[in-house]
């Protein structure tokens, strides 16, 4: 059946490939008249702009999809992604920009993420503060990650109709066990760690006692940070913060039922703002916008980006480079686009930077629950070819790095992490379902005989055999065999010590740094670092490169008719509507096909977490 759906995927994503490029040969001939006409459109930074940094969708290490399907998201007027490096160099650039004279933090369409990943930008938003230039944050409300993400902001500003809504971190699980038992299938669990619960809802209705003990330390532990930080950069005490999440109703009743002046009261929002007071505030700190006297002169963090591209170059490179390889999504056996881990594809691009002679050393960035163990393994073999190599392999822990995500991170010279990085998970679990039951309830039967005790037992319409049970059985127990035997060579532990942390337990980073299952406290920059000083280069002799798959001059092509096209519908406005309803319905059908099958591995076996807070 996953095969069956595979091929019905592939399908559908060459079909909306062949849909596309119909579609931008017919609107090529249109683009360049009009874009000619304008006389050749460019993104310039206004000499006295605010940074405007209003982040879409999901905080992500890597966006998902392929070439074309990434050239889609950044080009559509609502992104589904936003990637948290961008952010970071945005203002990193904006601080040593005499243009940019504040920064702006809109986070109405921000979907959430990691909260390592929004440290990272938190730190980021200090960093720039030390240029002595504004940061200033205004959304209608702002749900939890929102709040967080302009928590460090001078100035946190709210339409008075708005609202602070900060829940604190929840764990739930959809359970399946009883609506499996009412389809008639059969769902054979096999599992080797009483806390590797991703298994679990296929064979239970409640969370398990293991799962919720587990769960409960990582889960405190990260809702603890989160207070802290908030805490301590609204100045604000964490009484008073706790006060105001748990009881929220006593809050809003104690400020007459107006939610906007509750968090005005609690120090969480420095003032209440129409849309119009906010722009007229902003004007008169950075200007008016030349192209439209009703708002203030800005420009959003993409456009910066590429209109300060050519100028920061750091031209220090000289033949020595820091590659960092981006591993990000679920781990799936194969090929598979960027935002998953296909275990060929990312050996491929290990292999790339093995062989550039101007590459000294690799960082490995992590952001995954895990996933197939066959291509687990093909990924950490590839890692170590790049050691035998000569190459020192630093790995890096975004906010999960978990199960599978451990496991090709293992054997990295260093393990850097963040304290709220999810890690650990160290188990492995099957499930292989049989549908006899389902078939009968219809009135299809199946019947017949093999040569050996084990035909047929594996035939998802005939019930598990006992020869198949226990090969399935074995299989897990020798994958966990194998998991934990590497990890104690690796970490240089006894096996013993490694089941103890194993059996499925989930740990923080700072949990994990004190067991022993990482080397380091630190973000991605900090293992770049690492990386070089093992690489015996000097500071400031070297250039970070992002590894990734070299695009065709087709593609490369695409991507410049895809970047002119949306400044076309921006420059274009309401008169281009239609066509910039086209473009959002292209971009959906773009995102449906770029869904990839995530249970594929050979032997069925996984080393995955379902470890997801809300």
């Amino acid at each position: 059946m996953v095969r069956f759906f595979g091929y019905v995927w592939k399908f559908l994503e060459r079909l909306v490939k062949a849909i596309q490029v119909i579609f931008f040969l017919f609107i090529v001939v249109f683009l360049f008249a009009v874009f000619a006409g304008m006389g050749g459109a460019t993104i310039t930074v206004p000499e006295s702009a605010a940074l405007i940094i209003a982040p879409d969708g999901l905080l992500v290490e890597q966006r998902e999809g392929e070439s074309l399907g990434q050239a889609l998201l950044q080009a559509r007027q609502a992104p589904t992604q936003t990637v948290v490096r961008d952010v970071v160099e945005s203002l990193r650039r904006a601080a040593e920009d005499d243009r940019i004279k504040a920064v702006v933090l809109a986070p109405d369409y921000l979907a959430g993420g990691g909260l390592s990943k929004q440290q990272t930008i938190a730190a980021a938003v200090t960093e720039f503060k030390a240029s002595g230039k504004p940061v200033i944050a205004m959304a209608d409300s702002y749900n939890q990650s929102q709040y967080y993400f302009v928590a460090n902001a001078d100035e946190v500003y709210m339409h008075d109709f708005g609202f602070v809504l900060i829940e604190g971190f929840g764990y739930f699980k959809t359970y399946f066990a009883e609506a499996i038992d009412k389809l008639n299938v059969d769902v054979n669990v096999f599992r080797v760690g009483e806390y590797k619960s991703f298994v679990e809802p296929f064979e239970r209705n409640n969370m398990s006692d293991e799962d919720k003990q587990s769960a409960r330390r990582w889960l405190e532990q990260l809702w603890a940070a989160y207070q802290a930080d908030v805490s301590r950069a609204r100045g604000v005490s964490q009484d008073d913060f706790s006060r105001y999440v748990n009881n929220a109703a006593d809050v809003l009743k104690a400020a007459g039922g107006n939610a906007a002046q509750a968090a005005v009261d609690a120090g969480l929002v420095d003032g209440l703002k129409s849309h119009q007071e906010f722009r007229q505030y902003m004007q008169e700190l950075v200007g008016v916008d030349a192209d439209r006297a009703d708002t203030y002169a800005h420009i959003d963090h993409r456009s910066y980006l590429l209109a300060t591209d050519f100028d920061n170059r750091s031209g220090v490179n000289q033949g020595t480079d820091i590659g960092v390889i981006v591993a990000s999504g679920t781990i799936v056996d194969g090929e598979a686009p960027p935002g998953s881990i296909g275990g060929l594809s990312l050996a491929r691009l290990i292999r790339q930077a093995t062989r550039d002679e101007t590459i000294a050393a690799v960082v490995l960035q992590i952001d995954s629950p895990g996933g197939s163990m066959f291509a687990s393994e093909v990924v950490l073999d590839q890692l170590q070819a790049l050691q035998a190599a000569g190459k020192p392999l630093v790995a890096s822990m975004s906010s999960v790095a978990a199960s599978g995500g451990y496991y090709i991170a293992m054997g990295a010279d260093e393990i850097w992490a963040a304290e709220t990085t999810i890690s650990g998970s160290i188990g492995v679990g099957a499930i292989y379902p049989t549908f006899q039951r389902s078939l009968e309830s219809i009135g299809v039967s199946v019947d017949g005989f093999g040569t050996t005790e084990l035909a047929g037992q594996l035939n998802p319409a005939m019930q598990l055999g006992d020869e198949g049970r226990r090969l399935l059985d074995i299989s897990v127990r020798s994958a966990y065999d194998v998991f934990i035997d590497k990890v104690a060579e690796h970490r240089d532990m006894s096996r013993e010590r490694v089941d103890e942390l194993a059996r499925g337990r989930i740990w923080t980073g700072l949990d994990a740094y004190e067991l022993g299952l990482i080397d380091r406290i630190g973000g991605v920059d900090e293992a770049i670092e690492a990386a070089a000083t093992r690489a015996g280069l000097a500071s400031g002799s070297w250039d970070v490169v992002y590894v990734a798959e070299k695009l065709s001059f087709a593609e490369q092509l695409l991507m410049q008719y895809l970047r002119m096209l949306d400044q076309l519908i921006s420059f274009a406005g309401g008169e281009a509507a239609w066509l910039s309803r086209l473009w959002q319905q292209l971009a959906s059908a773009a995102d449906t096909a770029m869904l990839s099958q995530q249970w594929n591995d050979p032997r069925g076996i996984y080393y995955h977490c379902l470890c997801e807070i809300r």
